[in-house]
């Protein structure tokens, strides 16, 4: 309960949907969560490779804003994952899984950024947003987002439709 400036008090309005499909969508949340770190490293790895033909441990922390022992540790996860390999002070180096997930990633912020910009945000807001945004959209959000920034035209009544059959 919150107080409004007459110092009522104020009932705070449940949400309305099933707790059962609140529950589901907080444990994709969290799986987002657990993936975004993955995805910025392999995202940002690649970026380092196409630009300077390597990405080096140094580069990558300086980029993150991190220390050194934070991508030591975060590349030692990432290689178990089977995303990268690298040797000990070398040049951290893409799998083909790692680089198919930079490829995918790299495409969903892309998707993001353009449908903000569309929307008329500026570039440095659209980017900083999409950087978060992307980590956590659906891939039916990111069609109608990528639909939207390509002008086609989406027809909301039906989309409306659809989300109140599947409720």
């Amino acid at each position: 309960m919150k107080k409004n400036d007459n110092q009522e008090v104020e009932a705070v309005m449940p949400d309305e949907r099933a707790v059962d499909s609140r529950a589901e969508a907080f444990v994709g949340v969290r799986a987002a969560r657990r993936n975004e770190l993955a995805e910025d490293y392999v995202e940002l790895i690649a970026e380092l490779i196409y630009a300077k033909g390597e990405a080096r441990p140094v580069d990558i922390a300086t980029k993150m804003g991190v220390t050194a022992p934070t991508v030591a540790k975060t590349l030692d996860r990432l290689a178990r994952e089977g995303l990268i390999t690298r040797a000990k002070y070398r040049s951290v180096f893409l799998t083909e899984d790692g680089r198919a997930l930079a490829k995918k990633c790299r495409h969903r912020h892309e998707i993001v950024l353009r449908f903000l910009l569309s929307l008329g945000l500026d570039l440095e807001t659209a980017e900083r947003d999409a950087e978060g945004i992307e980590h956590h959209v659906s891939d039916r959000t990111l069609a109608l987002f990528a639909a939207f920034a390509d002008g086609s035209r989406v027809d909301r009544r039906n989309l409306m439709g659809e989300a109140l059959r599947s409720t």
